[in-house]
């Protein structure tokens, strides 16, 4: 069956500036990069849409989506927190990054793809129910999980992330929901400083100290993860796809190589086989070293594809 990328051009329009990290390359060079390898031609590409009101406001408190759609400048850039700026495209590629993960879930549940990679931005993991937080504007991940729950009927649904940052935004949203498991891994202490103490019921956070290497991480998502996910068995597994925990990150302290993307991509496929018909959907959160990003997708979708 079929792997789907969706994606967006005004994605790319979403820019903070110059300097700032979370930047169009990205996707550029993720494009590049599908191109150069031959994995374009075997991508079932998609458009993605705009997300409507009630599935961000199924996840987010609408005064807040009513701050960030307010907040859209008609020209420049406004910050609407100390990392997170929007400019007049921004509130458009927001909504088409969250629409990607609807769509996601939709094409996986309606049997036209069996894993999905949306290769959008802004991330969304960090945004909370009600605040804008670490690049992220609303909780991409979040909304496709809610639509999977309240538009196809699912009952279990897993979300893993594996990003350098806590998805602080993620746990606050679906924090002591029993019909969510929420796994997580990520470097402490490190921004945004959170994961670490006491968590609801359905986490399952994984601390790693910096300097971290695949063999921790690995440790980490055999110990805490695998025996959560295989007893939860969830019908639908959504990633939150950090690539900001690999070892050429500058703007990090962990050590992870292309192959432990792989790595964790197959197991996360193997329990899709067993409780979810192989249905997976990811979508982009971080990854800021340009070369490493492109190449930790490639390595992602081609363990979706059998190769790693």
């Amino acid at each position: 069956m079929a792997i789907a990328y969706i994606s967006h051009y005004d994605c790319q329009l979403h820019d903070m500036g110059h300097h700032h990290p979370e930047q169009p390359a990205r996707l550029s060079a993720i494009n590049d990069r599908l191109i150069a390898t031959g994995l374009e031609m075997v991508l079932h590409q998609y458009d993605a849409p705009l997300a409507t009101r009630a599935q961000l406001e199924a996840v987010h408190d609408p005064a807040y989506v009513d701050e960030v759609f307010n907040a859209s400048p008609e020209a420049g850039i406004v910050w609407v927190d100390g990392e997170t700026a929007m400019n007049p495209h921004s509130l458009t590629a927001a909504l088409r990054a969250a629409g990607a993960v609807v769509l996601g879930t939709d094409l996986v549940m309606d049997g036209r793809a069996r894993q999905v990679f949306c290769a959008v931005r802004p991330p969304g993991h960090h945004a909370e129910r009600r605040r804008t937080m670490g690049f992220c504007l609303f909780n991409n991940v979040a909304v496709g999980a809610y639509h999977a729950l309240n538009s196809h009927g699912l009952q279990r649904i897993a979300i893993v992330d594996f990003d350098v940052h806590h998805g602080n935004g993620t746990e606050d949203i679906v924090s002591g929901d029993a019909r969510v498991l929420f796994c997580s891994t990520f470097q402490h202490p490190f921004y945004p400083h959170s994961g670490y103490a006491d968590t609801a019921a359905n986490v399952a956070n994984a601390p790693l100290p910096a300097g971290s290497n695949g063999k921790v991480f690995r440790a980490a998502v055999e110990e805490h993860w695998l025996p959560r996910l295989e007893a939860f068995a969830p019908e639908l597994i959504f990633i939150s796809a950090g690539f900001d925990a690999h070892q050429a990150e500058d703007m990090a302290g962990l050590s992870l190589v292309d192959a432990d993307f792989a790595w964790v991509t197959r197991r996360m496929c193997e329990q899709a086989e067993r409780s979810a018909g192989g249905r997976i959907v990811s979508t982009l959160e971080g990854g800021y070293e340009l070369h490493a990003l492109a190449r930790s997708v490639e390595a992602h979708l081609k363990a979706f594809l059998g190769d790693n």
